[in-house]
């Protein structure tokens, strides 16, 4: 039975397992190779039965660990072509790696198809990620987007599990210590999700049938782990919603030792 961990998340790094343990795939490989291997050692997933790793952009809070594991390890690598093009450009990876682009019409591997959509981000090409195993279960992985787009939420609706950034409470952030310039970036279009537009979505994304939520890419300097928590919380209960009867949630710590069973 395919299990999800969380084994990273936050603006220290992001990385996600998804598989058995026997195999499965990397979402995002935002710590250093040695970390990643930890994380999976720890959980007694062996580092060699990882298939295949998929980026969503080229920030180094999702990419500082690929180029060493992908190579070391032998791990082929997907991304959106802008992606590809960036990481390059940024010394991200070299010719060590095996990376091809995948495009949105999707791509099947290690008995799962992979359906990339597009994330609003300041980045070259930014990809979010729906994976359909092999039972017919749906998750998403949407992060690092400021806005939930049109096509952000089809993707994401009628998936049985979404990995769905709460990043920031907006008044935190205004009122806290980042210059003007990075509030109004992370505030944008083009930013992250805030706690409050993340509670809209999951609403949402209950009535479309998602019954699991993994609350993602916290920031440590403007949110907390209850916040984001009770932010949604207190948005389902205001639509007739009850926790462990028409959703499930919890939240990815910065280094987590959790996982979700389908």
């Amino acid at each position: 039975m395919p299990r999800l961990y969380p084994l990273f998340s936050g603006s220290s790094g992001n990385c996600y397992y998804l598989g058995t343990n026997e195999s499965g795939i990397l979402i995002d490989a935002g710590r250093s190779a040695r970390q990643i291997k930890t994380a999976l050692d720890e959980r007694e997933l062996d580092i060699k039965k990882v298939r295949a790793i998929f980026i969503t952009h080229e920030h180094i809070d999702h990419t500082k660990g690929l180029r060493v594991l992908a190579s070391k390890y032998g791990i082929k690598v997907y991304a959106s072509r802008g992606t590809i093009g960036e990481m390059e450009c940024k010394g991200l990876i070299n010719d060590s790696v095996d990376i091809s682009p995948i495009t949105l019409d999707g791509m099947e591997t290690d008995n799962m198809r992979i359906i990339p959509f597009r994330i609003s981000h300041d980045c070259a090409e930014g990809y979010g990620y729906v994976i359909e195993t092999q039972d017919g279960r749906r998750t998403a992985f949407s992060t690092d987007t400021g806005i939930i787009s049109d096509e952000i939420e089809a993707a994401l609706s009628g998936c049985d599990t979404v990995v769905l950034e709460s990043n920031h409470d907006i008044r935190m952030l205004q009122n806290g210590y980042y210059p003007y310039p990075l509030k109004k970036r992370i505030l944008s279009d083009f930013g992250h999700l805030s706690n409050d537009c993340c509670a809209d979505t999951a609403v949402k994304l209950v009535k479309s049938g998602t019954t699991r939520f993994i609350l993602a890419h916290l920031s440590k300097e403007n949110n907390m782990p209850y916040l984001a928590e009770q932010t949604s919380i207190c948005a389902f209960e205001e639509n007739k919603m009850k926790r462990n009867i028409d959703y499930m949630l919890t939240v990815a710590a910065e280094k987590d030792n959790k996982y979700i069973i389908y």
